[in-house]
């Protein structure tokens, strides 16, 4: 086992991207479909507009979203998974999945 997780460590990339915080619920959010900022404003409560700016920006620049802008009146901006975003999807289900099984208690059933 390698003393120091590097560059070259492929699970430590992985991570410096999916372990910022809001990253895997935007890309969760985003597996449904092209979103605008307000809906994805909306979908996490509690992000700030200005880190969700940022979180945007830092995953267009890794290529995970695609940002699309639209020349209308009001402006119009969209994002979307690229393929390599949607490669993250496995991920995510995952996450999902240890969520419901060991963290997320089940609803109380209705009597």
């Amino acid at each position: 086992m390698r003393d120091v997780h590097d560059e070259s460590c492929s699970v430590a990339a992985c991570a410096e991207i999916i372990g910022a915080k809001w990253t895997a619920i935007l890309v969760h959010d985003l597996s449904e479909g092209p979103r605008r900022f307000s809906e994805l404003e909306r979908a996490c409560p509690g992000i700030s507009p200005r880190t969700l700016s940022e979180r945007l920006r830092a995953l267009e620049h890794d290529h995970i979203v695609l940002r699309h802008s639209y020349a209308e009146t009001p402006p119009r901006v969209e994002y979307e998974l690229t393929a390599k975003g949607e490669a993250l999807l496995p991920i995510i289900e995952e996450m999902r999945r240890f969520g419901h099984a060991w963290l997320v208690e089940d609803e109380p059933a209705v009597l």
